[in-house]
């Protein structure tokens, strides 16, 4: 029998403040380990992509916004021609979380 609706824990929170948890030197080490194409220099983490022409690199930065957009968490995305370059930290916690890594994740599965 499921417990009257009041008492039902809402997670979302929970989650939010987890997602915001600063990664540790030892997560932020297993990520760069996992996912070599990612650079970190001071509280983030940045990967740059080539692309053919000025038209896939500004398609593949809308696939990167329709995720950031469902995450809720939005990288610093510099476009130069057919170069784009994410930059990705949270603001809000001075450093890099697991929002990051998530978004480096969504990211590395759409360049493939």
């Amino acid at each position: 029998m499921l417990a009257p609706r009041s008492v039902i824990l809402d997670t979302s929170k929970i989650m939010a403040t987890r997602d915001r948890t600063l990664l540790s030197s030892t997560e932020l080490a297993d990520f760069l380990r996992q996912s070599p194409l990612w650079t970190h220099e001071h509280a983030t983490i940045t990967k740059s992509l080539e692309f053919k022409t000025f038209r896939q690199a500004i398609d593949f930065v809308g696939r990167v916004a329709d995720c950031a957009e469902a995450r809720d968490h939005h990288p610093d995305v510099d476009i130069r021609f057919r170069r784009v370059v994410f930059r990705l930290t949270t603001h809000d916690a001075g450093g890099l979380t697991h929002r990051d890594a998530r978004l480096a994740e969504d990211i590395d599965a759409l360049s493939f």
